[in-house]
């Protein structure tokens, strides 16, 4: 287990055991659908990218990066890899989850209950806003911003004064199912990466209830890490008007375009 991965454990105690329990249910008897992948295109993905955020506009990836001193949020050229601009935040910051909402970008920091918004055109930092708690991930269902802060809980924020509406617990089974870090919004349904597990939750936002998984197991196969040291799963894209999903992980030399099939 390398330095990268203590940081993150700090956030939470027994993992497996309570992924175990959270995944026993589903897996065991049938009861939420399980959608294995194929992989349609690789691409590359810049391995020292600690990513925290993932979105596709018009299809340029926007994406945020994370750990003190190396945060930043970035435009990428999303079949070569290459960052086309980025703004670094500043080294106290451990930078979190991104979305867009109308012209602008809003990014969490980890402990810190900072928040910024920048100019999605230019990646220049426009304002802050502070929350309570901690900050993982971010999404936007288009009328507001859903926030994941590592607990079983999604926040709604309202656009302009990012204050909190409301808190919705995401359940599996009946069972809260915590360290939901990154999110994606996805025809109607909310996308979730486990912290730590190599499955997404789909969720439904209104209930809070997993309706699906995402088994992604298997996905960064050992001759596409190119002799990298990697981190966890993190990081899912969607372009709609494509609609394609992408998905990546903390320190990826790859970026993966994949289809969805539901297990029989």
């Amino acid at each position: 287990m390398n330095h990268l991965k203590n940081i993150r454990l700090r956030r939470s105690a027994p993992l497996l055991l309570a992924l175990l329990s959270a995944l026993a249910a589903p897996l065991a008897h049938g009861a939420l659908p399980i959608y294995d992948f194929v992989v349609k295109n690789v691409y590359p993905h810049d391995p020292d990218a600690f990513t925290q955020g993932l979105f596709i506009s018009k299809g340029v990836l926007y994406e945020s990066t994370g750990l003190p001193g190396r945060s930043s949020v970035r435009k990428v050229e999303l079949k070569t890899g290459k960052v086309l601009m980025k703004t670094d935040i500043a080294a106290q910051y451990f930078g979190e989850g991104i979305t867009e909402f109308n012209d602008e970008i809003v990014g969490l920091t980890w402990t810190s209950q900072v928040g910024f918004v920048f100019d999605k055109a230019s990646l220049k930092m426009k304002q802050t806003f502070s929350y309570a708690g901690e900050g993982w991930g971010l999404a936007s269902d288009g009328k507001h911003i859903l926030m994941s802060d590592g607990t079983a809980f999604i926040r709604t924020l309202k656009p302009g004064t990012l204050e909190e509406l409301k808190r919705v617990q995401v359940t599996a089974e009946g069972k809260p199912l915590d360290r939901l870090n990154e999110l994606e919004w996805v025809d109607g349904e909310l996308y979730a990466n486990v912290w730590g597990a190599d499955v997404i939750a789909r969720i439904d936002p209104e209930s809070g209830k997993v309706v699906g998984w995402i088994d992604l197991t298997g996905l960064l196969k050992a001759e596409w890490k190119d002799g990298h040291t990697v981190d966890v799963l993190n990081g899912i894209a969607y372009d709609k008007q494509q609609r394609k999903l992408y998905v990546t992980g903390k320190l990826w030399p790859k970026m993966f375009e994949i289809a969805l099939v539901k297990r029989k």
